[in-house]
């Protein structure tokens, strides 16, 4: 059962909460860590004097679940789920993958070429994303709920694009504040994720898409200081400049590290999968494994460890938990060759997921050295600061890089720095310690947990709220 948190006492004197309309397509069940952040908020909003009413969709076409995540949901916040036409997940991710081999015979090439010809109009057709396919559902079920009940804000978080539109359609019909936040910037999506749209056609498209949300926003959130500097610019050159740009981490859930998981055989699991001698060091990574979070470095960092010292890296253990795409695991099967004891784990619920960062001796974070880069922070960052476990940072400079140095001076090094990374392994390997590698137990990580994190964001729209009716009432 879940419990309802203690709302602490407020300084106005409304007769009710406020309550926000937040949009999300990615809601639990849906897994994943960009569906962390939204479940979060709802968790923490009511301490601060927000109720919250959700719409997500009903039938998600999405890779993975995670049931787990609904244990952070209040019992009486409402969830309505509007229904998308999109296909299943399978179907879909057929409809934009790229045929693998080349058709032998005329007819089979034939065939071949038209489907890749339906293929590219499907795509071109599903702008920004195919989550378009959700928005006219969840337009007709927005405006049923705010003509139900009265609210004071819309929020809309994204990636899928697309949920933009619903915010932008509800505020022109009900003239609510609007507040989109971008998990991942627009333009990095496109530029970076598997089966994004880069031909040039798609990418004015998008760019004007952009822009049309942007202008009727009444403030706009992002997930690092880097980020909201750029949205903040894009606003600027549209003579928006009077927006507001405001930084929203992702942050930790303090509760989700005061104690170890009360599940036995949970436990048993994990212990039987990474059965291991003591003399072993244990590595871990969490997280989906793509070409923005390559692995490429450290396997090229272990492999040129193996040449000089083999007895070694046979004292390694390399756990990877999360999502990979074909070409990571390539790279990571390269590792099979040594004597590196390789565990590969698919996408496991979050519960599990934390399990697995209490077994490890380090925790291996990765952002490959890529324009933009500069301007990402993973989410998972903030957990393993929670989790206070030495961290192999494998980052290019950037707002990353400027966090974890905050928390551990040593523990950055620069993809391209091969040499570095077989040093920090070897160190650890040959069972010497740094104190100055260690994490600090007396660090101050306050400022990143979720509670401070959605103040900020319940600040922002306490503003915007405040400043609609002033406008609204009549001049004294």
């Amino acid at each position: 059962m879940n419990t309802l948190l203690e709302r602490p006492t407020l300084p106005n004197t409304t007769t009710r909460a406020r309550r926000l309309l937040l949009i999300a397509y990615n809601f639990p069940p849906v897994g994943g860590a960009g569906v962390q952040r939204p479940v979060k908020w709802v968790k923490n909003f009511r301490r601060f004097g927000w109720d919250v009413t959700v719409l997500t969709v009903e039938n998600p076409s999405v890779p993975v679940r995670d049931e787990s995540l609904l244990k952070d949901i209040p019992e009486d916040v409402r969830i309505v789920r509007a229904r998308t036409y999109e296909p299943d997940y399978k179907t879909k991710q057929g409809l934009v993958e790229p045929a693998s081999a080349r058709p032998q015979g005329f007819m089979a090439r034939v065939k071949s070429a038209v489907k890749g010809l339906v293929k590219r109009a499907v795509k071109l057709f599903l702008q920004p994303d195919p989550q378009v396919l959700w928005v006219p559902n969840a337009i007709r079920a927005g405006r049923k709920i705010l003509r139900e009940v009265p609210h004071d804000a819309i929020l809309v978080t994204a990636p899928a694009y697309s949920s933009f539109f619903i915010g932008t359609s509800l505020k022109r019909s009900f003239g609510l504040p609007l507040v989109l936040d971008f998990r991942d910037e627009w333009d990095m999506s496109g530029r970076y994720l598997e089966n994004a749209q880069r031909d040039l056609l798609s990418t004015t498209i998008q760019k004007r898409m952009q822009q049309f949300v942007l202008r009727r926003a009444d403030a706009v959130v992002a997930t690092t200081k880097a980020s909201t500097a750029n949205l903040k610019e894009k606003l600027g050159n549209l003579n928006k400049s009077d927006i507001r740009t405001v930084t929203v981490y992702n942050g930790f859930d303090a509760e989700d590290f005061e104690s170890a998981i009360n599940d036995t055989e949970l436990r048993r699991d994990v212990k039987a999968t990474l059965q291991s001698a003591p003399a072993v060091f244990r590595l871990l990574y969490t997280g989906t494994l793509w070409n923005l979070t390559t692995i490429e470095p450290l396997v090229d960092a272990v492999l040129r460890l193996h040449a000089t010292s083999p007895e070694l890296v046979a004292r390694l253990e390399l756990v990877c938990v999360g999502r990979k795409t074909a070409d990571q695991t390539t790279i990571l099967e390269r590792l099979r060759t040594t004597g590196c004891r390789l565990e590969l784990i698919d996408y496991c619920e979050h519960s599990k997921a934390l399990e697995w960062l209490r077994s490890a001796d380090a925790l291996c974070l990765l952002l490959s050295d890529v324009p933009g880069a500069e301007r990402v922070v993973p989410a998972k960052l903030f957990e393993y600061l929670a989790n206070r476990r030495e961290m192999l940072a494998i980052v290019p400079d950037g707002e990353t890089a400027g966090i974890v140095r905050r928390y551990f001076p040593k523990g950055q090094i620069e993809p391209k720095e091969i040499d570095r990374i077989a040093t920090w392994l070897k160190v650890r390997l040959e069972g010497n310690v740094d104190p100055d590698a260690a994490f600090d137990p007396s660090a101050d990580i306050d400022e990143y947990s979720r509670t401070a994190q959605t103040q900020q964001l319940v600040e922002l729209l306490d503003e915007l709220v405040a400043s609609r009716t002033n406008r609204a009432s009549p001049m004294a």
